[in-house]
């Protein structure tokens, strides 16, 4: 996985490249994280994102589904302190 951008080959082998955003470590689920774009835009024009598990010390790392609604509240708590910060500095 490079730095800031990884590729990922979907199940008709097309390659779609992702821009990580950040990566992050729970102490509340004891797991790290990685949030992504590939830079897409939903039906009301807001920029994709996405979320997964992974293992920064692994050389293969594989993404893994985030399963439970504990951890998907911990990365919404995160995504939205982001925003605020984004803009209260604008």
């Amino acid at each position: 996985m490079e730095e800031n951008s990884f590729v990922i080959v979907d199940d008709n082998g097309k390659e779609i490249k992702y821009d990580v955003l950040f990566t992050f470590q729970s102490e509340e689920t004891n797991k790290d994280y990685i949030v992504y774009t590939d830079n897409s835009k939903d039906k009301d024009g807001n920029v994709q994102v996405f979320a997964s598990i992974y293992h920064p010390n692994s050389e293969n790392s594989k993404l893994e589904a985030i399963e439970t609604d504990k951890e998907w509240k911990v990365i919404d708590t995160i995504l939205k302190t982001i925003q605020e910060e984004l803009k209260d500095s604008q």
